[in-house]
């Protein structure tokens, strides 16, 4: 009797472990669930909103789905009316963030990897210092550069323009894009960059030829980083831009702040959503290769 019941009494446990991880498996979905509608609540209120009408936010709930989808404030927002509130719409300084945003990624990408090239492979007295001295640059607060990168723009002849604001959030952006790609750089082995210059490779060669065609993970991650950041700067483009090279950050808050008539809060959603897109997008189609790139450096170094 023993022989028998000792084999069921095991299948019996194992039956209840199994199922025990089971309910704990569904339990973390039912959180994660939770937390992912917690969340997406904001998104939801505010694309709901901007689809509403005036009189249906006023009478209406805030969570409640819209009687009549109306996309006039999408409209409103983007091409602008003479509502009472403003008379331009988001879609000048919405290319005005382009035109500065994607210069900017180029550039600070292109002399953070030549500047994490050098750091990692070629190596020279003070090189560690260097580094140290661009990676404190990271943490210095925006607000402490703001009257000397002025002055800088006013003798540049570049303040106020679209130009300057580029040369601006280059400068910012250099330490994180040194610090990415020397991260990265350092996992790749020196007996590569000694071989390349042995077969009569020089710098530049070694650079393009090798080691840029490795680097698409971590170009991947500097790309969304510096996108994301300099799109959605405010103190920058509110400090050095002037009428007519404005971003849409700037912009934005001159619709929602302003209290000149009837407040259209279905112009304000609309109008948020459209200056936050193109960062959504970005994170919804390389977001998966913006992970893959951050843990590619993250063995050695």
């Amino acid at each position: 009797m023993t022989d028998i019941s000792m084999p069921q009494s095991q299948t019996q446990s194992r039956t209840q472990s199994a199922a025990g991880k089971i309910a704990l498996r569904w339990l973390l979905y039912v959180l994660l669930g939770l937390f992912a509608l917690y969340y997406l609540m904001p998104l939801f209120v505010m694309l709901t909103t901007s689809l509403k009408s005036l009189e249906e936010i006023r009478t209406g709930s805030l969570i409640s789905l819209p009687r009549e989808v109306s996309f006039d404030a999408w409209n409103t927002a983007w091409s602008g009316a003479c509502t009472g509130i403003q008379c331009e719409g988001l879609r000048p300084y919405f290319w005005n963030s382009v035109l500065i945003a994607v210069p900017a990624v180029a550039i600070s990408t292109l002399l953070g990897a030549l500047n994490g090239y050098v750091v990692a492979q070629w190596r020279f007295k003070g090189a560690n210092i260097i580094f140290s001295l661009m990676l404190f640059g990271c943490f210095i607060p925006f607000q402490v550069v703001l009257l000397p990168m002025a002055r800088l723009l006013g003798i540049m002849g570049i303040a106020g323009t679209i130009p300057g604001l580029i040369f601006v959030h280059v400068i910012y952006g250099l330490g994180f894009t040194t610090l990415f790609f020397r991260n990265y750089y350092v996992t790749i082995p020196a007996e590569l960059t000694k071989a390349a210059r042995v077969d009569g490779a020089g710098f530049m060669r070694i650079f393009w030829s090798i080691f840029l065609p490795l680097s698409l993970p971590i170009i991947v991650v500097t790309v969304i980083w510096q996108f994301t950041q300099i799109w959605n700067d405010f103190l920058f483009g509110v400090s050095f831009s002037q009428a007519g090279t404005q971003p849409v950050t700037v912009a934005l808050n001159n619709i929602v702040n302003s209290t000149t008539g009837v407040k259209e809060y279905n112009v304000d959603m609309a109008a948020a959503i459209i200056a936050g897109l193109p960062t959504l997008l970005v994170y919804v189609v390389a977001g998966k290769y913006f992970i893959r790139g951050l843990t590619a450096g993250s063995v050695k170094g």
